[in-house]
């Protein structure tokens, strides 16, 4: 096992990655921006390290200051949380090259999965399946106009290196896609360097749907059943559950061992989650994220496994010591993704807490970095605290939550709690029924 784990990240996953070394006997060092000399991942962690100023090119993404700070401080390995260089091949390779553990995917997958055609052309020669749409890039909007034709409107054009809803543009008829082909482009050159797009079906209902997936090294791969994301605002997450309150035990199981079974047939190491739209009972696969995800923590509290120890293990060569039908889901998550904005207008709300009060009680936890006295940053992820809550089922989940949500406090900045609390209360969401288009919908409402 290692002796000394950096973390390559900031904010509340940096604090999530250094208790589970804590438990684990593995000491932790921290690097950090000037901008967050006084962050309490900063404070707890047993050795800490400045890599730059403020703007995250200048350190969160600074590659050399990071593999000094892990030379110089002797560290056996890097978890580089979510965001950042997390799914940068690059960085990977150079980590090991440096002779430290990446604790992720090998660079060779994070670079098949972060294009969303070499992605789906793997997923579609292992049966898991797909959108109806192009094969992969477009070559000319001639082509984008026959398929659209061929499988019939509306579509969607998405850049192949894509992400957070940049270069994702629908065309509902013939007459709108010359614009949504320009669109996507020019969003995806100047978001990605990359202006290759393909084209897919745009479904109009649909629940987003992912599959957490852990591999050892050893040819052990198993799942941890789903996670329902389906309450975005312009594809950002603000709600997550698991399970999902529309799929069966058999849904689960059937997709779980498709998945497993071609992951396992290529290799893959560490965790993942594979994410799809569902809609009329069927799966349709759009990516795969190879790294831990924001809102890993309801797969935990249903399943009772701490997945970043588990990543650490297996970056450690461990087996994961467990098989499939060792893994029991039990009870009801939901996780709210609190934020540094205002609840009606999403501004950025950056600035000091003057006091802050987490939520307690049974089935209750609260994954964040904030204290009374700390000043949010503006350079960063508007993410400040995550609240998940457990129960025995849905309706006891939610009570739980709307409870957890009036007794938080977080003053001196706005923060998107109001907005949660009035989704608790929703008699829509309250029913389950909602798809990804939901969310949009009951904030223009309340913005009247």
């Amino acid at each position: 096992m290692f002796g000394k784990v950096l973390i390559a990240n900031r904010g509340e996953i940096a604090l999530r990655v250094h208790r589970a070394c804590q438990e684990m006997g593995i000491r932790t060092v921290a690097v950090h921006s000037t901008a967050d000399a006084t962050a309490m991942h900063v404070r707890l962690a047993d050795e800490s390290v400045c890599i730059g100023p403020p703007a995250a090119r200048d350190s969160y993404l600074n590659v050399a200051a990071i593999l000094s700070a892990a030379t110089i401080t002797g560290a056996d390995a890097v978890h580089p949380g979510y965001g950042f260089l997390s799914e940068n091949a690059r960085f990977a390779e150079m980590v090991e090259a440096h002779g430290l553990k990446f604790i992720g995917p090998s660079p060779d997958h994070i670079r098949m999965m972060g294009d969303k055609i070499a992605a789906k052309d793997a997923m579609r020669r292992l049966g898991v399946p797909l959108v109806p749409g192009s094969m992969g890039a477009l070559d000319s909007l001639e082509e984008a106009r026959a398929i659209a034709e061929q499988i019939m409107y509306p579509v969607l054009i998405k850049a192949a290196a894509g992400g957070g809803g940049r270069g994702m543009k629908v065309a509902r008829d013939a007459s709108e896609i010359e614009e949504a082909w320009r669109v996507a482009r020019t969003e995806a050159k100047s978001a990605f360097g990359d202006d290759s797009v393909y084209l897919e079906k745009y479904l109009d209902r649909p629940r987003h749907i992912e599959l957490q997936v852990l591999a050892d090294t050893h040819g052990n791969v198993v799942h941890f059943g789903e996670r329902d994301c389906s309450l975005q605002r312009r594809h950002q997450k603000l709600v997550e559950e698991a399970g999902s309150p529309v799929l069966t035990a058999a849904d689960r199981e059937e997709l779980g061992a498709r998945v497993t079974a071609g992951l396992a047939s290529l290799g893959y190491r560490n965790a993942g989650t594979l994410e799809f739209l569902w809609q009329d009972g069927q799966f349709a696969f759009i990516e795969m994220n190879t790294r831990l995800q924001v809102e890993h923590p309801v797969t935990e509290m249903v399943c009772g496994i701490d997945l970043v120890k588990e990543q650490i293990r297996i970056a450690a060569g461990e087996p994961l010591g467990y098989t499939q039908k060792d893994i029991v889901f039990g009870g009801h998550a939901i996780e709210c993704r609190i934020t540094a904005e205002d609840p009606d207008t999403f501004a950025p709300s950056p600035g000091r807490v003057n006091t802050y009060h987490a939520p307690g009680g049974l089935g209750v936890r609260v994954d964040s970095a904030l204290y009374s006295g700390y000043t949010v940053p503006p350079h960063y992820d508007s993410l400040v605290a995550k609240l998940v809550v457990h129960a025995p089922s849905r309706p006891e989940a939610i009570a739980r939550m709307r409870r957890a949500l009036n007794e938080m406090v977080v003053a001196g900045i706005r923060t998107t709690l109001p907005l949660h609390q009035a989704v608790m209360d929703d008699p829509e969401f309250q029913s389950g029924d909602y798809t990804i288009h939901w969310l949009e919908r009951f904030v223009a409402g309340r913005q009247g």
